[in-house]
């Protein structure tokens, strides 16, 4: 029997505890007046996770023929379907719709995020993750972060491909890049090469709220 494959994450290590199901609806009319940019998202986010169609195909078992046909905005898929592709990215279905408002066009989705439509993400360790990108078909990102009291990244450091930076909007942050441990309050600022070994934690009892940049993406 083969081992089922998971798809290549660049996600915090923290996050293997997986998503919350706040949220995780669709109305089937909303899905069924869909255009094609929810293809296009689906690409964009399967990418950004670094993986391909046949390994989408795989964990989502679903074919690599459909699912090249729903990225391509030529067959729209089912709310079933839609499940399966939304959780193995791990994202709620909800995701998808979140910055899709009712009157504008699909050029000003593609530029700007009204503040009421963010997408967003809940972990099950608590940490929101809140993207500020419209999309993530750029070269880069751009997150609001939230840390509740006592939440990391996780035990151990880690790499991956790229760049980051970002600002503590409140409370303070640990981190440790390589073996330097930094702190930072409110209205620090930093920058690191994502290939440098590293992990962060809020040791407060107050959220910490970071805005996070990072390239390329990776939500």
């Amino acid at each position: 029997m083969t081992e089922k494959k998971s798809l290549p994450r660049i996600l915090r290590p923290s996050n293997a505890e997986g998503i919350a199901d706040e949220g995780d609806w669709v109305d089937a009319n909303k899905l069924a007046q869909t255009d094609s940019s929810l293809g296009f998202d689906i690409r964009d986010l399967r990418k950004a996770r670094g993986a391909t169609l046949s390994e989408l195909s795989n964990t989502s078992k679903l074919s690599q023929g459909y699912l090249s046909q729903v990225e391509r905005g030529i067959s729209v898929p089912s709310i079933k379907a839609l499940h399966s592709i939304s959780r193995a990215l791990g994202v709620t279905i909800s995701w998808f719709f979140q910055n899709q408002v009712t009157g504008e066009g699909q050029a000003m989705r593609a530029w700007v995020v009204r503040s009421g439509n963010r997408r967003k993400l809940t972990f099950n360790n608590g940490i929101v993750d809140e993207l500020l990108s419209p999309n993530l078909s750029r070269q880069i990102e751009m997150l609001k972060c939230t840390f509740p009291p006592g939440t990391s990244s996780g035990d151990e450091p880690y790499t991956h491909q790229g760049e980051e930076a970002g600002i503590i909007i409140t409370g303070k942050l640990n981190l440790w890049l390589e073996d330097t441990h930094i702190e930072l309050e409110e209205g620090d600022s930093f920058a690191f090469e994502s290939s440098k070994p590293h992990r962060y934690a809020n040791l407060e009892d107050v959220d910490t709220i970071v805005i996070w940049t990072i390239t390329p993406p990776s939500y």
